[in-house]
């Protein structure tokens, strides 16, 4: 059988034309109907001879249609990330750029309620009193004023407010402001409720009420490492181990100025996880903006990388660090620095840092774990009156001591050789007067290896005194233990492990470097733990250490970290006072007495 062509007739024709189920027209027979079919092919193939698929404009119909949306798509995206992470119109700086390749980011949904930070201010709040963050600590409610110095304000009253209520329920004066003034110390509730705060003052309209973060599971702080552009950050929540490692691969950090507007936040790839501690990669559009003041970065967050996990709630905003020293720099500013953290010690900080001034620290990074004594008007003093470099550090978070020292490692890095990592009632002794501390570190700075130095250190007693020695720590205790209990560190910055992790004093190196145990004749370390009981007895309030227990706590009872048989109950012993002492030791004292009492008054100068 012949077979049939789609255009030998014209009915075919027509069928194909208006499609099946339609009445085709009636054809027409003959050579005119011949002339009609053959026109109408023409006229369908436009005339030139040439044949195409009757469903070509079908086809350039969809494809225009797809591109359309394609680049609306485009356009959308385009929009919305110059939107959230464009750089201000104001100044382009030069910034140093990673060495590893720029991550991806990822976009990620913030519909979640804990993404609603809740903690900003209204925009019609006044630029002079606008809150940015609350936490509840145990004993305290801490409220970050945006803009303003608490010191400017005056007439300061905490507001608390219940859920169902829309007027406080309660009006307290703080209990004090942070050293540098961005904290306002609320006190807690008397009952054990649910509760927003505000704050308000007489001239001033009052700023929403906020519901305070737990200090326990909280992003809470955060630095751009310049040496290699990643983000530090230092949360509480994960409770990874003390000492160990954890898999990086099983956090990611997140970016963003606000977890809830705009719906998108920015995720990175976390390089190493310890502790507290989360190295991340930094987003390039957020490396743009670190030279901004740090109000205008970014909050960084962390979260387990798991289906419907969310981000650690935060107040912690990458805060800049000081750009590394050119390579031509062989010298640093100081030989040897000093890190602390401390909570009502300034009433020992006198003595501590003029000794330690004339044996050769430099400069000092003090962190301010919430006191409420006169520590500013004492560093001032310090700083006034015998020159002494102090950078005095608010950090007022629970149980961090850890994660305190690494960031003070990190701020230390550009400007000291070497840093110790010591407490307030420990002091450092060089045994034989021809040995110079900084003798002792010129050494050990010529050997490239050597990272860490570490020094044994002996605790000394009451030494019989009934109420602290108004000459002084050093002068007042001279009775100790025999054998030394641990050792504190003196480190190169450089030699410390990028994960920052660091137990008792002391971090962990790079590969490649090693520490070295000085030996007892160069340098120890006079640790004047066990005082008279009214000032020993402060270290019941809360340590700070993170994997230490606390002194009331019933839990390593016969740890180092406690008095042998003391318990956990602030009662005196009838025998506290001769406790802990089994070897007379006066060199330190001795040496204190000749280098710095007043030939005329025979004063001590602290």
């Amino acid at each position: 059988m012949k077979k049939p062509s789609r255009y030998n007739e014209s009915g075919a024709v027509a069928e194909l034309r208006f499609g099946s189920g339609v009445s085709p027209p009636k054809t027409m027979k003959g050579r005119g109907g011949d002339d009609i079919a053959m026109k109408d092919r023409r006229r369908r193939s436009g005339g030139c001879g040439l044949r195409f698929p009757r469903s070509l404009s079908s086809i350039n119909l969809r494809l225009a249609i797809f591109l359309l949306l394609c680049c609306s798509l485009f356009s959308a995206v385009v929009f919305s990330t110059f939107r959230l992470f464009a750089v201000s119109a104001v100044s382009f700086r030069p910034v140093l750029l990673p060495t590893w390749r720029n991550p991806a980011m990822n976009a990620i949904a913030g519909g979640h309620h804990l993404f609603r930070r809740d903690i900003r201010s209204s925009p019609s709040s006044p630029a002079n009193l606008r809150m940015d963050a609350a936490v509840a600590l145990p004993d305290q409610v801490l409220v970050r004023l945006e803009s303003q110095p608490v010191a400017a304000l005056t007439e300061l009253n905490c507001l608390y407010f219940v859920p169902v209520s829309g007027e406080p329920q309660l009006r307290l004066p703080p209990l004090a402001s942070s050293t540098a003034g961005d904290f306002i110390r609320c006190p807690l509730p008397p009952k054990p409720y649910v509760f927003s705060i505000s704050v308000s003052n007489a001239s001033l309209p009052q700023p929403p009420p906020l519901l305070p973060r737990r200090w326990d599971h909280l992003a809470y702080a955060a630095v751009v490492d310049p040496c290699d552009n990643s983000t530090v950050v230092f949360a509480k929540g994960h409770n990874l181990r003390p000492g160990r490692f954890s898999n990086p691969s099983s956090f990611e950090c997140i970016f963003s100025w606000d977890f809830s507007h705009p719906k998108y936040s920015l995720s990175s790839e976390v390089i190493s996880a310890a502790q507290e501690i989360f190295r991340c990669r930094t987003p390039f559009s957020v490396l743009l903006r670190r030279h901004p003041p740090v109000a205008s970065s970014p909050f960084v967050s962390v979260r387990f990388k798991a289906h419907g996990s969310i981000p650690l709630p935060s107040i912690a905003r990458s805060e800049p660090l000081c750009s590394p020293s050119p390579l031509s720099r062989r010298r640093k500013d100081h030989r040897m620095c000093v890190c602390t953290m401390l909570r009502n010690q300034a009433r020992f900080l006198r003595e501590w840092i003029i000794y330690h001034s004339r044996i050769g620290v430099e400069r000092w990074f003090i962190y301010d774990n919430n006191s409420d004594d006169d520590i500013k008007q004492v560093v001032e003093w310090l700083s006034t009156s015998w020159k002494a470099t102090i950078s005095l550090h608010d950090w007022p978070w629970v149980k961090t001591q850890e994660a305190g020292f690494a960031h003070c490692a990190m701020r230390a890095r550009d400007s000291c050789e070497w840093v110790g990592f010591i407490d307030v009632d420990e002091f450092l002794y060089l045994p034989s007067p021809a040995v110079k501390l900084h003798d002792v570190l010129s050494n050990y700075s010529k050997s490239p290896r050597v990272g860490e130095l570490r020094a044994a250190c002996h605790s000394f007693g009451p030494s019989g005194k009934k109420s602290a020695p108004p000459e002084g720590v050093v002068a007042g205790y001279t009775c100790r233990i025999s054998p030394p209990e641990r050792h504190k560190s003196i480190v190169k910055p450089e030699a410390l492990n990028p994960s920052l992790i660091n137990v008792v004093h002391h971090f962990h190196l790079k590969d490649g470097f090693k520490y070295v145990n000085m030996h007892a004749k160069k340098v120890v370390i006079n640790h004047y733990k066990y005082q008279a009981w009214e000032v020993f007895k402060e270290k019941f309030y809360r340590r700070v250490a993170t994997y230490v227990a606390d002194w009331q706590e019933e839990e390593n009872v016969g740890s180092k970290d406690r008095a042998p048989g003391l318990g956990t109950k602030a009662v005196e012993p009838p025998d506290w006072a001769s406790r802990f002492c089994e070897v007379k030791d006066t060199g330190l004292r001795d040496r204190v007495l000749k280098i710095f009492v007043d030939p005329h008054s025979g004063r001590l100068p602290w």
